[in-house]
């Protein structure tokens, strides 16, 4: 795991803990040679492949007579080296190498909650994506080639109108830098940046969750309908299994002094009372937060699609547990926890949280030496076997912790 008391090359030389505190959400940082020697994880040709794929998001953005245009993928025809101002981006790569997401737990000094993705964009000659903004804290890592980048904090976020990309009106730039390979940019959410290729270039985008406060409420009533449908008997949803302690809701509404009425169409009082007491029965707690939170962070990428062990090794542990080697979550695996709950992809485990499955989830990876191994809970260790089995895991024959 990563000290967050150890300066890092990858921040500047800054430690972890200040990093967060000077520059998170606050102000910008050049880091010039954050990786020395930076080769990355996919060759332009892997970057096109992906783009030419069913299962990858990707878009294709240039410029024709000054306007701006976006395809989006599968592409089955790309720029060449020769053409200029066109850029190809590709989302979640680290989804489908293990090099990318290798790459990107890197920056696991931020919470695994607020991780994202990673995006990788090749751009010919002038390509890139107009001025703009993100609503997110994002790290811009240059790979190949050269890129120059203009940024400025700005009140005025107005946008061009009529275009499919969102690109700021009056831009006005504060600083600029052109990045060689391994340099890298940090933006806070908000700051304007423009990014233009200095020829053919690679550029890695490390993005990071910032829901809205409309995301965070829808999803806490959906969390809420799940358990009032759980606790009613009916089918839940994905927030209630099982379901959290509560009151149930299966009375019915009775209006035994409801007197006989000259105006039919008329609402009744108790009614709309007896709706608001029903509605104040739910528990908007932080039980009910954790379970949304949990399962919602941890719900893979839609094309994400799992199989089932099917190596040797894999299935062997199933039915002995070794004393050596180790399992290592899936590079799409995401997983989380809290107090004595532990979420992985999208679900509440049905084991209570242990030393092991935290080591799991903190390190991704668990040795399975006498401590964690034969030692572990019969809970942890069938938690852990069913996982294997669901490929969210794999078993490493070999393994050497790192000191």
């Amino acid at each position: 795991m990563i000290d967050p008391d150890r300066p890092l090359a990858l921040l500047a030389g800054l430690t972890p803990a200040a990093f967060m505190r000077k520059h998170w959400q606050k102000e910008a940082l050049l880091i010039r040679q954050a990786i020395p020697g930076f080769k990355p994880p996919l060759s332009f040709t892997g970057i096109k492949a992906l783009a030419r794929s069913d299962e990858v998001q990707a878009r294709l953005i240039w410029q024709d007579d000054g306007e701006w245009q976006m395809e989006h993928g599968p592409f089955k025809r790309l720029p060449t080296p020769r053409d200029t101002h066109w850029t190809v981006l590709v989302q979640g790569v680290d989804l489908h190498d293990d090099a990318a997401a290798a790459l990107l737990h890197r920056f696991r000094f931020i919470p695994d909650a607020r991780l994202d993705d990673m995006m990788i964009s090749i751009a010919g000659a002038g390509g890139g994506v107009g001025p703009h903004f993100d609503s997110y804290d994002v790290f811009l890592l240059q790979a190949q080639g050269q890129r120059r980048w203009r940024i400025g904090r700005q009140k005025d976020l107005s946008l061009q109108p009529d275009i499919p990309l969102k690109v700021l009106q009056h831009f006005t730039p504060e600083d600029e830098y052109v990045l060689d390979p391994g340099d890298m940019l940090y933006l806070p959410p908000q700051m304007a940046h423009d990014g233009i290729a200095i020829g053919e270039c690679m550029t890695i985008s490390i993005g990071f969750k910032s829901p809205s406060q409309a995301d965070l409420a829808c999803g806490m009533l959906e969390a809420a309908a799940d358990q009032i449908m759980a606790r009613s008997g009916k089918a839940a949803g994905p927030y209630a299994d099982p379901p959290l302690p509560g009151p149930g809701f299966t009375g019915l509404y009775r209006d035994p002094d409801q007197p006989a009425t000259q105006n039919p169409a008329s609402m009744p009082e108790p009614l709309v009372a007896a709706a608001l007491a029903a509605v104040g029965k739910i528990g908007f707690d932080d039980a009910l937060a954790q379970r949304f939170l949990g399962c919602w962070l941890t719900e893979p990428h839609a094309s994400v699609q799992f199989d089932g062990a099917d190596e040797a090794e894999d299935l062997d542990v199933l039915d002995s547990w070794p004393d050596s080697g180790a399992i290592a979550l899936d590079r799409r695996t995401r997983m989380l926890y809290r107090g004595r709950s532990i979420y992985i992809n999208g679900e509440l485990a049905p084991a209570p949280s242990s030393a092991a499955l935290r080591e799991l989830a903190d390190r991704r990876v668990l040795a399975l030496d006498t401590a964690t191994g034969r030692n572990a809970s019969a809970a942890t260790r069938e938690c852990l076997a069913e996982w294997i089995a669901a490929g969210w895991v794999h078993y490493l024959p070999t393994f050497t912790a790192k000191k």
